[in-house]
């Protein structure tokens, strides 16, 4: 026999297929008194924010379990909640533990919907759609600053070209040239979807291509000098490698020693079981002090490149010749 649309009906609001749809859905439920402050959940809704099956629970006993940044926010919003007319929807985040989750609450305002002074809503975990909008905000920022700071990177390349070359035409040959190179390290730092990389690089081939543009006289023949060993970078370690080099070299040419004819920077490093060294020393420049204000996007990038990605520190030595920055990365995370 051929189930109909009529047929499906009567099964469609059987009670025990409503809460399959709805434990499908990833939607808890939940009711609040809104005169005693009482509220009550579903076994999914204890799950969703840790609290064990069972226990009598009041907002106030939700509220220790949301960001101490989001709490005020969400205690004004469910106070508000009989003053809102139609449908609300307010996200906040949740502490379990160590962990982080974001929840969205929704239900009905303006007294819509209340029996015996209890009104109803539902509980949705978002983690993943925010987590995702945070990727995409975090991406854009840094496109937005990757841009700004090619833009600086081609005015600091056209004054170096423009004091190691005497005609125009030596000029622009030897600018496209710097230009190219920046470009090949710029494929580093955003490698091109479906781009074929090898396993592996060497950190002093690395290093040739991510500072090449940056040099008066070619790769390493003038005033940069780089001392490495031969060690081996890994495909993944390489992007965050290049992220690194690039960031700190646009500073220098901003800021730094590669912002005046007399500046050099050296490049060392040194590796042990424990942990690979990277020093980069700048000298020559003009004079430096430590920054008063927070730091930038480029800093933080850095910052969260190094301790994540490498699991390592970074350091700053504000010294009077020059900036010192010490790196110590994990060498089996800078392996992979």
């Amino acid at each position: 026999m051929t189930m109909t649309a009529e047929h499906l009906k009567p099964l469609l609001w059987e009670p025990r297929n409503l809460v399959r749809a709805i434990e499908a859905a990833g939607v808890t439920l939940w009711s609040w008194n809104v005169d005693t402050d009482a509220l009550a959940m579903d076994d999914h809704a204890y799950d969703l924010w840790g609290i064990p099956r069972g226990q009598d629970v009041s907002f106030e006993d939700l509220s220790a379990h949301i960001h101490p940044a989001d709490r005020d926010r969400v205690r004004a919003a469910f106070t508000a909640t009989r003053a809102i007319v139609g449908p609300y929807e307010i996200d906040f985040r949740i502490m379990i533990g160590d962990e982080v989750r974001w929840i969205s609450a929704r239900g009905q305002g303006d007294d819509a919907g209340i029996v015996k002074r209890i009104m109803f809503g539902i509980f949705i975990d978002v983690t993943g759609r925010k987590q995702a909008e945070e990727g995409r905000e975090l991406l854009a920022g840094e496109m937005s600053h990757r841009v700004k700071n090619l833009l600086s990177i081609a005015s600091g390349l056209t004054n170096i070209t423009s004091r190691s070359t005497s005609t125009t035409n030596d000029m622009a040959r030897e600018l496209t040239q710097r230009l190219t190179a920046l470009g090949r390290a710029h494929d580093l730092v955003r490698p091109v979807p479906g781009q074929t990389q090898a396993a592996a690089a060497l950190l002093g081939d690395l290093l040739t291509v991510l500072l090449a543009p940056y040099d008066d006289l070619g790769a390493f023949s003038g005033r940069i000098r780089v001392s490495v060993p031969r060690m081996s970078v890994g495909e993944s370690a390489t992007t965050i490698v290049a992220l690194i080099v690039h960031e700190l070299a646009t500073n220098s040419l901003k800021y730094g020693a590669l912002s005046v004819d007399t500046g050099t920077l050296d490049v060392s490093c040194s590796a042990h079981d424990e942990a690979v060294t990277i020093v980069w020393t700048e000298s020559g420049g003009p004079a430096v002090e430590a920054p008063t204000q927070a730091p930038g996007y480029g800093s933080r990038l850095v910052e969260r490149s190094v301790t994540g990605h490498l699991r390592g520190s970074i350091a700053y030595e504000w010294a009077k010749d020059g900036i010192v920055v010490t790196l110590k990365v994990d060498p089996k995370r800078l392996a992979e």
